[in-house]
């Protein structure tokens, strides 16, 4: 197979322009060209003047051998695509099926590579299937009824599936795990040009429909799935798993069993540290949602001439104060929603969600500051959970259950805000005016208007009076690690911890990798026929 790299053209090109940049690059007849496969796709917006599309591209061509010899071209390579394979090699009998405990993306993947090699696998998730938790969502953004097991946060798909989707990652892949997981997207619905985007994404209109396909093609492979059931304890003996039990009291006994529970599952945490699991504090970040008309966004990134041409433009911006703190973008959501993503009663938290089309004209991002463990002021490994739940509890008593907003001009002059500017916000779930510079110190105040007015030097008018703040973003990560060894096993032997939520993940695509490394290292040790099931 022959890979071009960095072939470009205008971003108004077609795809016969494509296939004759192709021929004139190998310097081929058209006859001499099989096939072709686009393998990556980014745009190139550094000279707003002539923005062009840059492509990674796989020829299948009659004879590669001639045409290397007759190529010296850097960018013209010899390349031997290998597909992901999982292959067990374990010895160990299982005496139970295993069970994995969360249907996020980590446990989704887990489940879909072990059922795929016959571990028939029973997935537990406290939520409820994508379409039934769709109507929980909506009948809580609609009231402000919420279910604290069917919502933004808890059900199946995990939090990601009420996302942007993005399905970007910079963890380093020389497996093919990357690979594998957006083919398993596409193959089950998602739209097939996430195969090929530098940043590609599928939206929560599009995920609500992938995710029963994965599901179905799991139960098509032996697996299962029990919804609405909390793992609420663990029956170890000797320093290992025998089983887990279920909020009905019920008990599955198992030897091995996945812990992708996904950030949120603060009684989980609760559960793991009464029962001795090694844990530790881990660093995270929390700020607010930050809304900017997209259309400006758009011009700031491609100028003029393109803004109407490309999708949705998104950014990344960074700024390091002098007090040590650093301030980021993140889950931008390029034409999104703000969005209420509560789980518990009493607490608000907010997230970002984009559909495939990313149509909303507004852009919002997550512009948060990163949390030390040191700030905790506190030993106990669950100090940060308690960190996250006082601010939502502020953010709630704020906005008195719905979203508290402030724009960024009366957030700076501490001045109640009373009516949007130039636009109006785009959200889910109801919203209100109140007083967000109350949520954090004035010295966390002043290092997010600092990180402001600096991306305003990038994004022209980033720090624009009427850009409309939202609170608070709290879930941007897990506050713990679950300590696991380099089989992946916590020291509760047959408990693998995995994923978000036990801080080894941090989006869809790194999770469900993680997902999938489990399932590797499980199938490594044990066998895949099971007994006692």
């Amino acid at each position: 197979m022959i890979q071009i790299n960095q072939l470009k053209l205008p971003v108004t090109h077609n795809e016969d322009d494509l296939k004759a940049a192709i021929l004139k690059k190998l310097k081929i007849r058209e006859e001499e060209l099989l096939s072709f496969e686009i393998r990556r796709r980014s745009t190139d917006a550094r000279d707003k003047a002539s923005i062009y599309y840059s492509y990674v591209l796989l020829c299948h061509v009659t004879n590669e051998k001639n045409l290397l010899k007759r190529n010296r071209n850097k960018n013209i390579t010899q390349v031997n695509i290998k597909k992901y394979e999982l292959k067990p090699t374990g010895t160990v009998n299982l005496n139970f099926r295993p069970v994995i405990i969360g249907s996020g993306p980590a446990g989704l993947f887990c489940a879909y590579e072990l059922a795929k090699n016959g571990y028939n696998p029973i997935v537990i998730e406290r939520g409820k299937k994508v379409e039934d938790r769709m109507k929980d969502i909506e009948k809580y953004w609609e009231t402000g009824v919420l279910d604290t097991s069917s919502n933004v946060q808890f059900g199946e798909g995990g939090a990601g599936t009420f996302s942007d989707g993005k399905l970007n990652t910079m963890v380093k892949d020389n497996m093919g795990r990357n690979r594998e997981v957006l083919e398993i997207f596409a193959n089950h619905g998602a739209p097939s040009d996430i195969l090929y985007l530098a940043k590609p994404h599928i939206g929560t209109d599009k995920l609500i429909e992938v995710i029963p396909n994965i599901r179905g093609t799991i139960e098509s492979f032996g697996g299962e799935f029990i919804f609405e059931k909390t793992v609420t304890d663990f029956e170890i003996t000797d320093g290992k798993l025998a089983g887990v039990k279920l909020d009905d009291n019920s008990i599955i006994p198992c030897d091995i069993a996945v812990l992708a529970i996904g950030h949120s599952a603060r009684d989980t945490f609760k559960v793991l540290k009464s029962r001795n699991f090694e844990m530790e504090q881990k660093p995270f970040a929390v700020g607010f949602r930050v809304e900017h008309p997209q259309e400006m966004i758009n011009e700031d990134q491609y100028g003029k001439e393109y803004e109407s041409k490309l999708d949705a433009a998104d950014y990344k911006l960074i700024y390091h104060s002098p007090e040590g703190r650093t301030v980021y973008s993140f889950c931008m959501c390029p034409g999104g929603y703000v969005v209420n993503a509560s789980s518990e009663e009493g607490m608000l938290a907010v997230n970002g969600m984009s559909n495939y089309k990313r149509d909303s004209t507004n852009a919002n991002s997550a512009i948060i500051i990163n949390v030390d463990t040191s700030d905790f002021q506190s030993e106990d490994v669950l100090a940060g959970v308690e960190f996250q739940r006082n601010l939502e509890k502020k953010a709630f008593e704020l906005g008195k259950g719905k979203i508290p907003q402030q724009l960024f001009g009366d957030f700076e002059s501490k001045k109640s805000s009373t009516a949007y500017g130039s636009f109006n916000s785009c959200h889910k779930g109801n919203a209100t005016f109140a007083d967000l510079h109350l949520v954090f110190d004035e010295k966390t105040n002043a290092i997010f208007i600092a990180a402001m007015h600096d991306f305003s030097h990038r994004l022209c008018d980033y720090d624009r009076f009427d850009a409309i703040l939202s609170g608070i973003e709290t879930r941007t990560s897990s506050p713990v690690r679950i300590l696991r060894d380099e089989e992946f096993e916590s020291n509760i032997k047959g408990i693998y911890p995995c994923g978000e939520g036990a801080g080894y993940a941090g989006g869809i695509m790194s999770a469900a990798m993680d997902g999938i490394k489990v399932a590797e290292m499980i199938s490594a040790k044990y066998k895949s026929e099971t007994e006692g099931n």
